[in-house]
């Protein structure tokens, strides 16, 4: 029992790591090319985990890339009318 339940996270982590390899954008993906990241997420045990440590580089904690044309986010506008002064204002 204890193997089916090793060898089942193994293939989870896989999946969830080749599964989040595809959806990240290629401008987030770091060290390697996205395809070469893509097979390196296939190897058993260590793609996945190179991958979540090394890998990707996004909100989720890792540093945002840097490049021309590239802006550290800033404050939005009003995401609904209860929040736009504006429009309360005309109320």
């Amino acid at each position: 029992m204890p193997r089916v339940v090793l060898v089942a996270l193994v293939v989870f982590a896989s999946i969830y790591a080749f599964v989040d390899c595809v959806q990240t954008n290629s401008r987030l993906v770091r060290i390697m090319p996205k395809p070469v990241w893509l097979i390196a997420t296939l190897v058993p045990v260590l793609g996945p985990i190179f991958w979540l440590v090394a890998g990707r580089s996004d909100a989720r904690g890792g540093p945002t890339p840097r490049g021309p044309g590239r802006q550290p986010p800033g404050p939005r506008g009003p995401r609904g009318p209860d929040d736009d002064p504006d429009f309360l204002r005309k109320l």
